[in-house]
């Protein structure tokens, strides 16, 4: 291929061209180029030589050569020169040098032109792909407008200008129809670089959208004045916002909504009429979940914060607006607030406490041998259990209204007897079990657990032995103990009681170091079954 000076600047002004048109660099033109030119050349001089296309930047000059390396030995000969052979050429060569061969220009051929051609494309995309991945890797967060370019199978491919983003079907509201030239608003979600080239991942349904959304209507917001706390949605039917002013002069609530609706009504136009709660955010569950359930009323509210649960109780005219179309307005405050919402009637709140009431008087009228009368004083001062009973100072019985000492001190004599006999059997159950007298003495165990090592669930066996119980790792204990099971470091303790006679009269603490060495090696080479043997 003669590069001459005409034939030069062309090649310049088309790479130049080509860069305006795909928006990266003409040095990145050029060098796909020059992959063209060098890649034409090994075909005709072979693929097995290394051969390298250059173009001079500013005359547009190209020129072919044929690099060899210096070596000793040789280990491929069309690559690589004998030391004595490269002196012959250059007196100077040294190992490791290169020599270069002049090579006369290529005319390209029909074919080589074409596979020239599809470098230089293919090299451009690659360029541009590099260049798009670092233009959005950062607006990842931001709102974007583009125009509809397909819709395949509900798979929207959005024109950004100098990019297209994918919105997948489920990032897409429900009933919303869009059609190729549609203008649309998406949110970028993720901006992912893979070798098809940088996937830019659009949604319309997630949380953020709608509080950038917001954030565009309401200046409080774009301020930080308001916070959006939280967001829940329904995507094109319902959502439920937790907005909190950091100005006490500013209600979070009506600027949200703006006069007469404007601000909350410019982004339920944009999200296809989806209905949006804007509740005022509370540090206090209990408050933020009352809030979180308008419009429903709630006349009591009972925390149980181990589970994450919360039990909401409503009048019974308002049960079915607190829970919503199949249950939509009890899950976004679900969602909303991060607490599992259980929704009672004021009627059925009222049974089950009579229904507690009952079952507890019946336990102390059974296990203190008392009255009605009695066991009810006893459930309504707040005694759940026998163990409180046997356990609390005597003082808390003896206030109890109608109760003495002597009635005081009677009532914590018949619970300590009957934690004892419950004991006691326990304990035969035990034996019968097979569980050995050697566990039955480790500290920290009680009869109860001891019952469950016994019969502990699937898939474990029995645990009857101290090398049975010293098999176990903490958690499979804890497990297996399930409701009566000791904390983490407790486990351990018990594990380690029963492992003490492994070690034989060592020190403790040496068995104890040995044990942890023991078992970070178990560990390395194999997890413990559980309900494993020695």
């Amino acid at each position: 291929m003669e590069t001459t000076p005409s034939y030069r600047t062309e090649l310049l002004q088309v790479a130049e061209a080509v860069a305006r048109e795909k928006g990266i660099e003409p040095d990145e033109v050029i060098v796909a180029m020059e992959q063209a030119i060098q890649k034409a050349g090994r075909a005709k001089y072979g693929h097995e030589h290394d051969i390298r296309a250059e173009m001079d930047r500013r005359t547009g000059e190209i020129k072919l050569r044929r690099y060899l390396t210096v070596a000793d030995p040789i280990e491929n000969e069309f690559t690589e020169i004998t030391p004595a052979d490269a002196k012959l050429r250059k007196p100077e060569a040294e190992l490791g040098d290169e020599l270069i061969d002049e090579l006369p220009p290529i005319d390209l051929g029909r074919i080589a032109a074409q596979t020239a051609k599809q470098v230089i494309v293919q090299r451009v995309r690659d360029a541009e792909r590099g260049r798009q991945y670092e233009e959005y890797k950062d607006r990842v967060g931001e709102i974007v407008n583009g125009i509809v370019k397909r819709n395949e199978f509900g798979n929207v491919t959005i024109d950004l200008g100098r990019a297209e983003g994918l919105m997948r079907r489920d990032e897409t509201l429900p009933r919303e129809s869009v059609r190729t030239g549609d203008r649309v608003r998406a949110y970028i979600y993720d901006v992912r670089s893979e070798p098809r080239g940088p996937q830019i991942f659009l949604s319309r349904t997630r949380g953020d959208f709608m509080k950038k959304l917001f954030a565009q209507e309401v200046p409080e917001i774009y301020d930080g004045i308001i916070d959006i706390k939280a967001v829940a949605r329904d995507p094109g039917s319902r959502a439920k916002i937790a907005v909190i002013s950091h100005d006490n002069s500013i209600d979070p609530v009506g600027a949200c909504v703006g006069m007469r609706g404007s601000r909350v009504q410019a982004v339920v136009a944009e999200l296809q009429g989806e209905k949006i709660d804007i509740i005022p955010w509370s540090p206090e569950p209990a408050t933020f979940v009352v809030n979180a359930l308008a419009p429903a009323e709630v006349t009591k509210v009972v925390l149980d914060e181990e589970q994450g649960r919360i039990e909401v109780v409503v009048p019974d005219e308002q049960l079915s607006l607190a829970i919503g179309r199949r249950g939509q307005n009890v899950r976004l405050a679900s969602q909303l607030t991060g607490w599992d919402i259980d929704i009672l009637t004021e009627e059925e709140e009222s049974a089950r406490r009579q229904e507690e009431f009952h079952s507890r008087s019946q336990l102390f009228i059974d296990a203190l041998d008392v009255d009605d009368v009695i066991a009810h004083l006893l459930v309504a001062e707040g005694f759940t259990s026998v163990e409180q009973i046997a356990y609390v100072p005597i003082e808390d019985l003896i206030d109890i209204e109608g109760f003495d000492e002597e009635v005081a001190e009677e009532l914590r004599a018949r619970a300590e007897a009957w934690l004892e006999e419950q004991e006691r059997q326990l304990d035969e159950k035990r034996a019968e079990m097979g569980v050995s007298d050697e566990i039955a003495a480790i500290e920290g165990l009680t009869a109860a657990m001891l019952v469950k090592l016994g019969e502990p669930p699937a898939p474990y066996q029995p645990i009857k032995t101290l090398d049975d119980l010293g098999d176990l790792a903490s958690d499979e204990l804890i497990e297996i103990l399930g409701e009566e099971a000791p904390s983490e470091d407790e486990a351990n303790a018990i594990i380690m009681a029963a492992r003490a006679h492994w070690f034989g009269d060592e020190e403790p603490e040496a068995a104890a170091s040995a044990s942890g060495q023991d078992d970070s090696a178990q560990q390395d080479e194999e997890p413990a079954q559980p309900g494993s043997q020695a």
